[in-house]
């Protein structure tokens, strides 16, 4: 056995194992090891990161109501000023209606004036006829129509 071969190949492969077994199973186990370290650091990361990313929904979730928030006040505030622009148009209506109804009233005042004025004309300008026919039948004579023509010049005058 001692000399055979294989026999000092299989020594020299044991103790080649047994040597080299601590450093590799060292090395493998720091390269585990070392592994391990960068997946839970991975791991930390992506938990960080989803943490963080939860407080940016969170944070937008608030925005996002406060948005809404404002929105809805917006909205309301517009229906106020639509109401109150409503109010004020139908209020101009109406003082726009008076102010016409008050126009149209005087100017029926002024047409009842002015033909009130003209039925007053149209009696003197009658009277003064009859007058001048009633006199032209009582003064015959150059006398009576110099009497006549005065009178009649004196009469409007009179008149009004």
């Amino acid at each position: 056995m001692l000399n055979n071969p294989t026999f000092w190949v299989a020594v020299g492969f044991v103790i080649f194992v047994v040597l080299t077994w601590k450093p590799l199973k060292r090395a493998a186990l720091g390269q585990l090891d070392a592994h391990a370290a960068k997946v839970r650091a991975q791991i930390e990361e992506a938990e960080r990161l989803r943490n963080e990313a939860h407080g940016l929904l969170e944070d937008y979730k608030r925005k996002h109501k406060a948005a809404i928030g404002e929105a809805e006040a917006i909205v309301a505030r517009a229906h106020e000023e639509a109401q109150r622009i409503a109010a004020e148009a139908s209020a101009a209506l109406d003082a726009a209606l008076k102010r016409r109804e008050q126009q149209t009233l005087d100017k029926i005042a002024q047409a009842e004036a002015a033909a009130l004025r003209d039925v007053r004309n149209q009696a003197v300008e009658i009277a003064i006829a009859a007058a001048r026919t009633i006199v032209a039948e009582q003064m015959k004579g150059p006398a009576g129509a110099a009497a006549l023509e005065s009178a009649i010049r004196e009469l409007p005058q009179k008149l009004h």
